[in-house]
């Protein structure tokens, strides 16, 4: 379940991943399959090619996209969150969240 999502915020991601950028968004989110996350961030891209070369950056695999819609996106939980986050110089968006940052 998602929340604490701003319709602005979800609209600009929408934006960018149209444009073949790859795109951030951030949120809360719960599912009983991951216990202890809170959070999720779907990196997505209109350009498939575009997005499994980034994710390949990370050691992502493409089948790991999720491509059932016209966002295709990686989610990206707990550690792997953080730690791409922090790469991306976009620690912030977990930071808005309340989530502690520091190692």
């Amino acid at each position: 379940m998602a929340f604490g999502l701003k319709r602005r915020t979800l609209i600009e991601w929408k934006r960018l991943a149209e444009q073949g950028e790859i795109a951030f968004l951030t949120h809360f989110w719960i599912d009983e399959r991951f216990p202890g996350c809170t959070s999720v961030t779907k990196v997505a891209c209109a350009d498939i090619s575009k997005l499994e070369s980034w994710g390949a950056r990370y050691g992502l695999k493409p089948e790991w996209i999720h491509r059932r819609d016209k966002y295709p996106h990686f989610d990206l939980l707990g550690e792997r969150q953080k730690e791409i986050l922090r790469k991306e110089g976009l620690e912030e968006q977990l930071s808005n969240l309340g989530h502690d940052f520091q190692q």
